[in-house]
């Protein structure tokens, strides 16, 4: 069994897609931002998400390629037929593919839009002569790019919150496999 069993591999995976979320998302983000000037935080958070959200997208698919199986010869295979089997839809196969899907999401659509609207309130910036966060009044175009940003990271921590959710729902049942 050891190296070459799926449910090491299983294991490492699980833990490292739930510390990582655990981690950026209550202890790195909040520190990073009481203790970085708003550009530096900008910079380290913009170099960051692709590579977490990409961590987020890749962890659940290893979860659902080394599922472990059922230690009965009769019971359910290991693998993805076993991630898919009927009797683990709502234990396994929901919050896997929701922490899946949350993460994808930020990867592919929500943290682009959101890099992209940080740049747009750069150069808006510029022609300001005044930060994003300064005290208001604002012009126009950058009162919709704050409103446009913070839409954004709403919707961005929500689908990360959605992540860690699925995450932690499917350790419950892989707990039950433990004990």
């Amino acid at each position: 069994m050891g190296f070459f069993s799926p449910a090491p591999y299983h294991i490492l995976s699980y833990g490292v897609l739930l510390g990582t979320t655990f981690f950026h998302t209550f202890i790195g983000g909040i520190v990073s931002f009481r203790v970085l000037p708003r550009p530096q935080f900008s910079s380290l958070m913009s170099s960051l998400f692709p590579v977490y959200f990409t961590i987020q997208t890749a962890l659940p698919l290893v979860l659902a390629i080394t599922y472990p199986g059922s230690q009965n010869p009769f019971g359910i295979t290991s693998g993805i037929s076993g991630f898919l089997h009927s009797s683990n839809r709502y234990s396994t196969f929901v919050p896997i593919t929701a922490a899946f899907a949350s993460a994808l999401a930020n990867l592919a659509f929500v943290g682009p839009l959101t890099t992209k609207v940080m740049d747009e309130r750069k150069l808006q910036e510029r022609k300001d002569g005044k930060k994003s966060w300064d005290a208001p009044p604002h012009s126009q175009e950058m009162q919709a790019l704050n409103k446009q940003f913070s839409i954004l990271h709403g919707v961005s921590s929500l689908l990360n919150l959605g992540t860690f959710v699925g995450s932690v729902v499917y350790g419950v049942t892989l707990s039950k496999r433990i004990s």
